[in-house]
């Protein structure tokens, strides 16, 4: 969210750039004049030579004043440690200062070659006021548009956060039809009431303690499908990614663990997340584990399998997911492998991401 910082300037990318006042003073103006008497342009050849030995014609060279305004400039930015690519505002570029130096009038005379009835030859003052006006208003439009789109971006960003509060973590809703499991369990079937109340207790405890960044859609008419989306835990290569999971609670439920699918999208970016969709977890029996790692019946929940996923499987170190990995490589050999596995896993992340965007799930 962009606020608004009064005469603030918006500065894109991590290069700088810097405003030159002195070209609004600067500009070069050939004045040509006829000789009252003889109608003749006056021949300025002499004069011109003379130039570099005369004190009274004098060159400035804005150039230094220029250099000390870009380093000024950079200073300020060097302060601020920004990345690359960051749009910032910043509040210490000052708008131009109205100019003492634009002359009210440019005039030359001729009074030299006149005595009685000549007169003095000059530029407009009201045309040049007025484009410094110009060129005033225009920046006054600039900076209100930046503050407006300022306040825009800022309304837009609220919006956004109200609709994130308003979206819930556990939610029912009707439409299955993309589900992957839609066409097998109990489809057309009445499931028994047993099975029903387990489920029902399933949707409580899920309802009351999915971490926040756990998202699951069941179904009233299929209760035996679940869907859940897991965000990519912080300090993992798979940070805020959005990875989505259908579920099938078969009849045999809860004596047989859930079946679990994962849309992969084509994309192996973990040991246990195979591209056809298969998830590999001790606590769905698809992988080796020992004594409570593996389903259990009376007290095996389906928020400890979402929980376990997120946790077990998208973690820091996927690369040591790989059986035998972890007593194969290690000290400086695992840890140089290690972080060119999450490298090329941090990549096929944003792919998945873009595959779930184009494929939204309903």
């Amino acid at each position: 969210m962009a606020k608004d910082l009064g005469n603030s300037t918006s500065v894109v990318g991590s290069t700088s750039g810097f405003l030159n006042s002195h070209n609004l003073n600067g500009s070069n103006s050939d004045v040509s004049y006829q000789d009252d008497n003889g109608g003749d342009e006056v021949d300025d050849g002499d004069d011109v030579s003379n130039y570099d030995g005369n004190d009274d014609y004098i060159f400035d060279d804005d150039d230094n004043g220029d250099n000390d305004d870009y380093l000024h400039m950079q200073a300020q930015f060097d302060k601020e440690d920004l990345p690359p690519g960051v749009e910032a505002l910043v509040s210490w570029l000052k708008d131009p200062p109205p100019s003492a130096n634009v002359p009210s009038a440019i005039s030359t005379s001729a009074q030299s070659a006149h005595t009685a009835g000549s007169s003095a030859s000059s530029f407009p003052t009201e045309s040049t006021e007025s484009k410094y006006k110009a060129i005033a208003t225009s920046s006054s439009i600039g900076t209100a548009e930046s503050s407006s789109d300022g306040k825009t971006e800022e309304e837009k960003d609220n919006e956004i956060m109200r609709k994130l509060e308003l979206f819930k973590q556990f939610d029912t809703v009707g439409d299955f039809s993309d589900h992957h499991y839609s066409r097998c369990g109990f489809s057309g079937q009445q499931p028994p009431k047993a099975w029903t109340k387990k489920i029902q207790d399933e949707w409580k405890i899920l309802e009351k303690d999915l971490p926040d960044t756990i998202y699951v859609r069941v179904y009233e008419s299929r209760m035996d499908l679940l869907r859940a989306v897991i965000v990519g835990p912080q300090g993992t290569p798979y940070h805020d990614g959005l990875f989505v999971f259908d579920v099938l609670f078969p009849p045999a439920y809860p004596d047989i663990p859930p079946m679990v699918y994962y849309y992969s999208g084509g994309l192996r970016l973990n040991p246990n997340l195979y591209d056809c969709g298969k998830v590999c977890l001790s606590l769905l029996n698809t992988w080796n584990g020992n004594g409570n790692e593996k389903w259990m019946p009376k007290t095996s929940t389906m928020l400890q399998v979402l929980v376990s996923i997120q946790a077990l499987i998208l973690n820091a170190k996927p690369f040591f997911n790989e059986p035998g990995y972890e007593n194969m490589y290690v000290g400086e050999e695992g840890d140089r492998k290690s972080k060119g596995y999450n490298e090329t896993v941090f990549i096929l992340s944003l792919k998945t991401m873009m595959y779930t965007l184009r494929r939204a799930p309903k």
